[in-house]
C-alpha cells in the first residue's frame, strides 16, 4: 500500500477521505488495498482514515490493539462503545465527503461491504459518505503490464485447447466413436493441466441444444448428452497460468455439429456477434475522443442491438464481468440489468464481452472475447472474435 497513490486517487476524484473499517473479516478488499493479513481474524472493529491531506489515523479495540500495527499513521485505542463514536468522530474531524465501501442503492455489490448502520453512524456526525466503487477498482483491478502478458499467454493456450476440444468433437463424428459433453469438458481440463493452467475448480462448460440454454450449465457424469450430428453446441472455458499474479482468459465459442445448421441458431449467433461488436466500438470511439465510459453505457449499447433483434427478453445475463486474478474480478462490469454498474472504465483493466441468446428448450449461443485497456487508453481484444459458427462434419 501507498498512502500517497491513495491520497492522490482522493484528490483527483474530489473526495475529502476514505474511510476503512472491518469486524469479523467481512471486507476483504479493505485488507487487499491496506496490505493486511486477510488470514489473522478480527473479532473487534478496527478503522483506518486517510484523508486527503495529511497524516492516517488508525483506530483499534484495547483487546486487539496490534492490529493495524503495519499502517502508517497515529493509532488510537478504543475500549467502550461509546468511546469508540466519540473518537471516531474526532478522527474524522468536520464535516466532509468521505468514501466507504458502499454503493447507493446497491447497485455494485461487490463494494458494498459496510452495513447499512455505520453509513449511519458515519452521516450522524455531519459527514457525507460517498461510494468507494471507482476507488477499488483503481486499487485492485488495474492489471500490470506483467498480468496483461500473463493474460495473453493463458488466452493463446485456452484457444488452442478450445480448438483442440472441437476437433475431438468433429473426430468422433466422423468415426462414430461416442462422445459427451461431460467427456470434453474432462479432456478440456486435462489439458489445462497439460499446459499449466488453473481454473480454480470451476469448470468448462460444454452443452449441446438446449442445455447451454442455462447459461452455468455443468455436464456431470448424471446429466450429460452424447454429442451427435444435428446438434448445436456451446464451449465456455477459462483458465490462468499456475504462476504468481496470473491473470484469467474466459472465452465462449459456438458450434454444429453438420454442414447446414439451422435457420434460427445461424440468426441467433448473427445477432450477439453484431452485438459484440457494438459493445467494443462503443469502448473504442469513448476512448479515442477522450470520454468517460460507464459500465451500465456498454450493457445498454450491446443489449439494444439484441433488442431490436426481437430477443431481449432472452439475453438474461449482464454484457461482461471484471477479470482479474480470480476469473469474476473487482473491477467495473459491464452491466445494466443485474446490477447498475456505474464504475468507469479505465486504463489498466481486463473484462470480458460476452451476450447470449438463451431459448429456453431449443438451443443457446454466446460469443465472448475478453478486452484489456492498456495504460495508454488503447482498446484491445485479446485473441480471435468469432465470426462464424464452427461447422463440425
Amino acid at each position: 500500500m501507498n498512502i500517497q497513490d491513495i491520497q492522490t486517487a482522493l484528490k483527483e476524484s474530489q473526495i475529502d477521505g476514505w474511510l476503512f473499517c472491518d469486524i469479523y473479516n467481512r471486507d476483504p478488499l479493505a485488507y487487499r488495498i491496506l496490505g493486511l493479513d486477510f488470514g489473522k481474524f478480527t473479532s473487534r472493529r478496527w478503522f483506518y482514515f486517510i484523508p486527503q491531506k495529511g497524516e492516517p489515523v488508525g483506530l483499534v479495540h484495547r483487546v486487539e490493539p496490534t492490529k493495524l500495527d503495519t499502517l502508517p499513521g497515529e493509532k488510537w485505542k478504543y475500549l467502550g462503545w461509546q468511546e469508540l463514536h466519540q473518537l471516531l468522530r474526532e478522527i474524522l474531524g468536520s464535516p466532509k465527503q468521505i468514501a466507504m465501501q458502499y454503493s447507493p442503492m446497491h447497485h455494485v455489490p461487490n463494494v458494498s461491504m459496510v452495513d447499512a448502520g455505520l453509513v449511519e453512524l458515519v452521516r450522524s456526525f455531519g459527514h457525507q459518505v460517498v461510494s468507494s466503487a471507482n476507488l477499488v477498482q483503481r486499487f485492485v483491478a488495474v492489471i500490470s503490464e506483467q498480468g496483461y502478458q500473463l493474460h495473453c499467454e493463458a488466452s493463446r493456450l485456452i484457444y488452442q485447447i478450445k480448438d483442440e476440444a472441437f476437433q475431438k468433437i468433429r473426430e468422433a463424428l466422423q468415426t462414430g466413436q461416442p462422445i459427451t459433453e461431460y467427456e470434453v469438458q474432462q479432456f478440456i481440463v486435462q489439458r489445462f493441466e497439460d499446459l499449466g493452467l488453473d481454473c480454480m475448480n470451476e469448470f468448462p462448460i460444454v452443452g449441446v441444444n438446449e442445455h447451454p440454454a442455462n447459461p452455468h450449465f455443468e455436464p456431470t457424469r448424471d446429466n450429460t448428452y452424447r454429442i451427435k450430428k444435428g446438434d448445436t453446441i456451446l464451449i465456455d472455458l477459462w483458465a490462468k497460468l499456475k504462476k504468481p499474479g496470473a491473470i484469467f482468459a474466459d472465452i465462449t465459442w459456438c458450434g454444429y455439429c453438420g454442414s447446414d445448421p439451422p435457420r434460427k441458431y445461424a440468426e441467433i449467433f448473427n445477432v450477439v456477434k453484431k452485438a459484440r461488436d457494438k459493445a467494443i466500438q462503443l469502448i473504442q470511439d469513448r476512448f479515442s475522443q477522450h470520454q468517460s465510459c460507464a459500465g451500465w453505457e456498454v450493457d445498454e449499447a450491446c443489449r439494444n442491438v439484441v433488442r431490436e433483434a426481437g430477443y431481449g427478453p432472452f439475453f438474461i445475463h449482464r454484457t461482461g464481468h471484471s477479470i482479474g486474478e480470480t476469473v469474476h474480478g473487482n473491477g467495473v462490469n459491464m452491466d445494466n440489468l443485474e446490477t447498475r454498474e456505474e464504475r468507469f472504465l479505465i486504463p489498466g483493466i481486463c473484462f470480458s464481452i460476452e451476450p447470449g441468446i438463451y431459448l429456453e428448450g431449443e438451443m443457446a449461443v454466446r460469443t465472448e472475447v475478453n478486452v484489456f485497456i492498456t495504460p495508454k487508453g488503447e482498446v484491445k481484444v485479446t485473441g480471435e472474435a468469432q465470426e462464424k459458427l464452427v461447422i463440425l462434419e
